[in-house]
């Protein structure tokens, strides 16, 4: 039976729990001990809570007993769940992998934290992140690197590369990330997970480091990464909503993905946004996801959508324009760091930081250089969402690589640092994109990206529910036997 709770998707355990045919300290335990299994591998689980856990799923028991008509439950009663560490949990590590603040304790859950926790799931610990949070590999001073779980040569993604890791590797039911580039989705897309980065404004990010205000907040996204996608829009339901702290945040109406009939989705697919050079694995992997919705009754369609091609140039501008601290002020822990001299300490190795997060740092300050340039592409960022949500329209979707090749080596991202916007551009658009696996090439996962108009967050998880039928989707990465233990930087 255990085996079993690491293989089926969060509803089934769910569903077992309100059944009684799996206890919640039962599913704790189990997970836990998946963690203790594959975690020294991985590196993706930093900090754990494992006695509250076992505690709280006592108490999660004791609800299930006393229940009398089980559907009155909490709707994630008993599931082990991980969040990244730029998530507040209170009294867990908060420190964005920045070597000055490798001290620093949340002192109070997030939101999506506390709302999740409500909704009966229990926090299980928290996963590892590159430092600073915008690069999209997995490593830092404080923590160290987390690797792949099908191989250790390559990287998980990032930022939410720890998280991925771990579901993929059966080590939670789900897994709760962020994403303002695409820190959900490369993850998923490199480890084999779902991922789903929901319509910008639908989940408040308060309790989020660094805080994230206005327009920032609404390109940056709380969600979950899973098994299953029948996993993600219970999950979205527990976290959407206005808490009247995040000013943004709005009400949405929730689809049911269920619902959504595939004779009538018409599919776009996109092999490329025209700047990024996409390998032709990846490109197969969108044609293949075509074919396979064209298969399912769906109408297959062309478009053509020039500003794609200025996708780096939109996202940073509309980032840049948003407010908020410099990623050099993030670094720094409210003291911008220079780039300059970081590099000249890496050279006597005295510097505190990693490479690609001094380099990040370079590219925001020559990029303030542009200001024309900055209004200009945030210009054409709006005219691009206008344009893409009238051609998908009620019943559209988007397919697109999450990444333009599957998961590189450790250190070759940063040989191709732009690639990220396969993803990023959808953040600033605030369009809602689910990652699915579409299976495997050369030991590693492949994925595809489906993207909707603001609010068809069902209708994307309905593509790729069908999608994951018809190629299998998630299947539990083994890491402890084939894996070399993974060392710190």
């Amino acid at each position: 039976m255990s085996e079993s709770l690491l293989d089926v998707s969060a509803m089934t355990l769910a569903r077992w729990v309100r059944e009684r045919r799996v206890s919640p300290r039962e599913l704790v335990d189990a997970h836990i001990d998946r963690i203790g299994a594959v975690n020294p591998a991985l590196n993706a689980v930093i900090a754990q809570r494992f006695e509250l856990a076992r505690q709280e799923a006592a108490q999660a028991e004791a609800q299930v007993m006393a229940a009398r008509d089980p559907d009155t439950l909490p709707p994630l009663l008993g599931l082990p769940f991980s969040t990244k560490e730029y998530i507040m949990a209170e009294g867990m590590p908060l420190s964005a992998g920045i070597w000055s603040r490798r001290h620093v304790k949340a002192d109070r859950d997030a939101e999506t934290v506390r709302r999740l926790r409500r909704a009966g799931a229990i926090l299980v610990g928290i996963t590892n992140v590159p430092e600073g949070g915008l690069w999209l590999e997995t490593y830092n001073p404080v923590h160290g690197r987390t690797v792949n779980p099908w191989d250790a040569r390559h990287t998980a993604g990032g930022s939410s590369g720890g998280e991925a890791a771990i579901v993929t590797a059966g080590g939670v039911a789900f897994g709760l990330a962020s994403d303002i580039g695409g820190s959900i989705r490369i993850p998923a897309a490199f480890c084999g997970a779902v991922g789903h980065k929901p319509t910008g404004r639908m989940v408040p990010n308060t309790g989020f480091w660094p805080e994230a205000h206005g327009e920032l907040s609404a390109y940056l996204g709380c969600g979950p990464i899973a098994r299953r996608v029948e996993d993600v829009m219970p999950i979205l339901r527990v976290l959407a909503g206005p808490d009247g702290a995040d000013t943004v945040v709005r009400p949405w109406t929730l689809g049911d993905p269920a619902q959504v009939d595939l004779s009538r989705m018409v599919v776009y697919p996109c092999e490329s946004n025209g700047s990024t050079r996409v390998s032709d694995t990846n490109r197969k992997v969108v044609r293949d996801a075509a074919a396979a919705l064209r298969d399912r009754g769906a109408t297959i369609a062309s478009f053509d959508a020039p500003r794609m091609k200025r996708a780096f140039l939109i996202w940073s501008a509309m980032m840049a324009s948003a407010g908020g601290p410099s990623y050099a002020e993030v670094l720094g822990d409210g003291t911008p760091i220079s780039a300059g001299k970081e590099l000249l300490r890496m050279v006597v190795r005295r510097s505190r930081h990693t490479l690609p997060a001094v380099v990040v740092v370079g590219l925001e300050q020559i990029a303030a250089r542009l200001p024309g340039q900055v209004e200009q592409a945030v210009a054409d960022g709006r005219a691009l969402q206008a344009e893409l949500e009238s051609i998908l329209g009620d019943d559209g979707v988007l397919l697109h690589p999450p990444y333009s090749r599957p998961a590189p080596r450790h250190y070759a991202p940063m040989l191709t640092p732009l690639d990220f916007v396969c993803t990023g551009l959808f953040n600033v658009l605030e369009l809602p994109a689910t990652v699915v696996p579409m299976g495997f090439a050369e030991g590693l996962p492949l994925a595809v990206q489906v993207i909707g108009r603001r609010g068809a967050d069902h209708r994307t998880l309905a593509a790729a529910a069908a999608l994951e039928q018809a190629f299998g989707g998630w299947r539990r990465a083994d890491p402890s036997w084939r894996l070399p233990r993974a060392t710190p930087l």
